[in-house]
């Protein structure tokens, strides 16, 4: 990866310890205007601006020039050390007015009140043109994977034939299960049916008694 000479500006808003609203601007805009409400691109609630719009940043061939507003804390971190206060010697004059370069590594903090604000450069990268060939690799793979499966289900789905049997195999199956379960039982010898005629003839008519007297017979 190869980065850009210039890759823009990315700025953070905080209130206190918190991030409230936060901007990218790439490098096509030469300028960065700010101002106290949402009618400049860079919108610095709460800081004292000289004028509106403000001219905040300007392009430069590598970073950028900030042009610190009069009352904020200036402060300053390189390579990712903590932030010092950037003492008056060493900014510089641009037309007149306070400025700083930004340069690739560093950062910068402007605080004013609770309000901060974050800059520093963006980390855009531009990537080789050409693709390597291990990327090339795992798209022929994918793609491969994508129309190649499908076609496998197709292949190796089973017939209506085999579906059948299938299905015979596993009613079979259960019955042999039932059957096992049965005879562990001992229910598995089924009860001999009654016949019509069988039914007919048992009928419960009772037990007959004959009495000693009076010859009488009670069912």
């Amino acid at each position: 990866m190869n980065r850009q000479a210039n890759a823009g500006l990315f700025c953070e808003l905080y209130w206190g310890d918190t991030v409230t609203e936060a901007w990218s601007f790439g490098p096509e805009l030469s300028q960065v205007h700010a101002a106290s409400d949402g009618k400049a691109p860079l919108p610095l609630y709460g800081f004292t601006l000289p004028e509106e719009p403000y001219l905040f940043a300007e392009r430069l061939e590598r970073g950028y020039r900030i042009f610190i507003p009069p009352r904020v804390k200036l402060e300053r971190s390189t390579k990712g050390d903590d932030f010092h206060e950037v003492p008056e010697s060493q900014l510089t004059q641009h037309q007149g007015r306070r400025c700083l370069e930004l340069n690739e590594g560093s950062s910068l903090r402007i605080s004013e009140g609770e309000l901060r604000l974050l800059i520093q450069p963006s980390e855009a990268k531009v990537l080789a043109s050409a693709p390597k060939a291990k990327d090339l690799t795992r798209v022929a793979i994918l793609a491969a994977a994508f129309v190649g499966l499908p076609l496998i289900f197709i292949l190796v789905r089973p017939s209506a034939e085999q579906l059948s049997q299938n299905n015979a195999r596993a009613i079979s199956a259960a019955k042999e299960k039932d059957l096992e379960r049965r005879k562990a039982l001992g229910i598995d010898t089924p009860l001999k049916p009654v016949s019509e005629n069988e039914q007919k003839s048992k009928t419960d008519a009772g037990t007959q008694i004959t009495l000693p007297t009076g010859g009488l017979t009670v069912q």
